[in-house]
């Protein structure tokens, strides 16, 4: 069942699935920009219990006021209070990319409202050995949006999140394809508010993580990367995070969206992966 819940300046729309008479804890799947059609094969895997998925501000289903400016993960974890208040907390939380920057400020400022957080692959570039280059490319990048528009600006950003290993000083210095070659668009249709580049590339990559806040909370925080992804920078992302908090990051099978179907085109893994995840929520 569809629901929706007011926040400052948005209105933020969510899905539950409820399982009545479930001992199972509810669990819920956020992503970020990616909205909760990203979670409909991953759900399927998890009918013991009530799943819970939303779309972030500004994405899918979710509005936000007109000309707002950028989201911050504070604001994203300010949704996420109210959607798990709204359902009845505290919840388990698999949260991928975006998302998993997001949980983490959630977890940091209200612990009590998230039993376990799998973070899979948060880009957080404050925790790599590379931060400096890793946080100029996002600034080119969003330069070539500013400039460009969106085709050019996601050619790039396939450049920079596929790439392993430290990154470069420069986006010149990365093998960035052609965007029509890649079946982007080339032409500029003027608009600067996409969810990704507009709202929230900056605010996500380069979020400043409260690790003291996170090492003292209740929470089970578990961080996790992909096989496939080895060495990309949100794979980096989540070990950085892992060694800040004195853990080990998990490995989930497949890549960066491992636990899709076919939503986007590009499916993983996910029969594999909620296998993985129900494991690791689990406790095991």
């Amino acid at each position: 069942m569809s629901h929706t819940i007011e926040a400052p300046g948005a209105v933020i729309a969510y899905d539950v699935r409820e399982v009545q008479g479930s001992s199972k804890p509810t669990l819920m799947l956020i992503g970020s920009p990616m909205d909760a059609t990203g979670f409909a094969t991953l759900s399927t895997f998890f009918t013991d219990r009530t799943v819970v998925t939303y779309d972030p501000r500004g994405a899918g289903r979710s509005q936000r006021e007109p000309g707002a400016g950028e989201s911050t993960p504070d604001i994203h974890a300010d949704d996420l209070r109210r959607v798990i208040e709204a359902v009845g907390g505290p919840v388990e939380v698999f949260a991928s990319s975006g998302g998993a920057v997001n949980a983490l400020a959630l977890v940091a400022k209200h612990p009590e409202l998230v039993s376990t957080l799998v973070a899979h692959e948060p880009p957080a570039a404050p925790v790599l050995p590379d931060r400096a280059n890793a946080e100029r490319l996002i600034q080119q990048m969003r330069q070539t949006y500013e400039k460009e528009g969106f085709g050019p600006a996601m050619a790039q950003f396939m450049a920079i999140t596929s790439h392993v290993g430290e990154l470069p000083e420069d986006i010149g210095e990365l093998p960035v394809g052609d965007p029509a070659a890649m079946g982007m668009p080339t032409d500029d249709d003027g608009t600067r508010d996409d969810v990704l580049f507009a709202q929230n590339l900056i605010t996500c990559t380069h979020y400043e993580h409260d690790f003291d806040a996170l090492r003292a909370a209740s929470t089970r925080v578990v961080p996790a990367v992909s096989v496939e992804g080895a060495g990309t920078m949100a794979a980096r992302g989540g070990e950085g995070v892992a060694e800040r908090l004195g853990v080990e990051a998990v490995v989930f099978p497949s890549h960066h969206g491992g636990f899709m179907g076919g939503e986007f085109g590009y499916p993983g893994e996910p029969e594999a992966f909620a296998a993985k995840l129900r494991e690791v929520l689990d406790g095991a």
